[in-house]
């Protein structure tokens, strides 16, 4: 489930929190990447991240550079993500 907090339509910069019910798994979307920065902290919960091995904690920050390769993720616990998106940051 997505919630979005706030968008600017202009830029498309947007920011949401997301929830990922316990044992969630987003293998059928696979891994991902685009062309602008994101940023994320966990709220709550526990979400692994497959592309680079490890399980994001509640609490925990993750600054993701253009093209980064991120997911698919599986979550323990409920998990609630705050991401913070810049598309008007695109590289071309």
């Amino acid at each position: 489930m997505v919630y979005h907090i706030g968008a600017r339509p202009v830029s498309g910069d947007y920011t949401r929190l997301t929830l990922f019910k316990d044992g969630y798994d987003t293998q059928s979307f696979g891994a991902k990447s685009h062309d602008y920065p994101e940023e994320i902290f966990v709220v709550k919960g526990r979400l692994y991240d497959k592309a680079f091995g490890v399980w994001l904690e509640a609490g925990e920050y993750a600054s993701r550079p253009p093209f980064e390769v991120h997911g698919p993720f599986i979550a323990q616990g409920d998990v609630v993500i705050l991401e913070m998106s810049y598309p008007s940051q695109s590289v071309k």
